[in-house]
């Protein structure tokens, strides 16, 4: 075999190992052969697309929906100092070839995967010889987005409130005064939520906090949801003819894909939840959107897949 090695791989530039909007990422092609080879072309491809996928039976018939939206595709030849017909001749060994990635700082969404759909970033080495199959690698990259916007009417606080009788062998009514300090926090960034609970009926209540993600997928007019929860806690509960103050902290766990409102196809997007629990009584229940971003330090997606190639900062 002539060429023993054909590998790619890229730099990280944080600890993440996650690029954003405008960023450079460098990297090289290694291409290891047993002997004199030709080499006709040698290019590596930067792009970033998303797709959904999903079927449904109607009776006997199965139905696929499918959709997809690109954002970049960039092309470079990293062959050096090629000769008059474009190619190049390497000796045995090894040889590595760098190249340079600018992202683009346009509008992208976040790498993410998905139960019916996913967003991915991706190198694809491309090496071409005469008279012989063309070879392809490919690594993939992490991509946190920056492009979120500013938009005052998130930063202004949230309030919520909900009356509720108490019924089924027991009497009086239950409320609760719910107010947020805004709508978009960091992954890792306190939420605090503030307010008042009272219980002026004659059964306990448990106040209790959830934040649930909603993922949605969207093709050929259809939507499929999934609902994961991301957080669940509980206070004491309250006694009967009781009041308290709420001032509950949640910390918004660091390792979540951080919102995603931006890709036509597909969106993932949190709420949090305020229940009152009582027994025999539909739970009164407040919800409140929020945004996650990534945290300042440029992290935020997780490395998706397990086949990445990259060298430490």
């Amino acid at each position: 075999m002539t060429i023993k090695d054909f590998s790619i791989e890229y730099n990280a530039i944080n600890e993440r190992n996650t690029f954003s909007n405008g960023d450079v990422l460098t990297g090289q092609v290694i291409v290891e052969v047993s002997k004199k080879t030709t080499i006709k072309s040698l290019s590596v491809k930067a792009k970033g697309k998303a797709n959904v996928m999903w079927t449904e039976r109607y009776g006997q018939t199965t139905v696929i929906y499918r959709d997809k939206e690109k954002y970049f595709s960039q092309t470079q030849s990293i062959l050096p100092n090629v000769s008059q017909d474009d190619s190049f001749t390497v000796t045995p060994g090894r040889h590595v070839f760098p190249f340079v990635v600018q992202i683009p700082s346009h509008d992208m969404p976040t790498s993410y995967k998905g139960e019916n759909g996913k967003v991915r970033y991706v190198l694809v080495a491309q090496l071409k010889r005469s008279l012989r199959m063309m070879k392809n690698v490919t690594t993939k990259f992490a991509f946190v987005s920056r492009t979120y916007g500013f938009h005052p009417e998130i930063m202004i606080p949230q309030h919520g409130a909900i009356e509720k009788d108490v019924v089924f062998f027991a009497s009086g009514k239950i409320s609760m005064n719910i107010y947020l300090e805004k709508t978009r926090y960091q992954l890792g960034e306190d939420l605090v939520i503030r307010g008042e609970i009272v219980n002026s009926s004659t059964r306990k209540i448990i106040p209790k906090y959830e934040i649930y993600q909603k993922s949605s997928f969207f093709a050929q007019g259809k939507r499929r949801l999934h609902i994961s929860m991301m957080l669940k806690e509980k206070d004491t509960p309250l006694s009967s003819s009781t009041r308290q103050t709420v001032c509950k902290v949640l910390t918004v766990p660091p390792g979540i894909t951080p919102s995603i409102l931006n890709c036509r196809i597909l969106k993932v997007e949190y709420r949090l939840k305020v229940i009152l629990d009582v027994s025999f009584t539909k739970n009164p229940v407040i919800k409140f959107p929020v945004i996650f971003l990534p945290p300042s330090d440029g992290g935020g997606a997780k490395a998706l897949e397990a086949d990445q190639h990259h060298k430490p900062s």
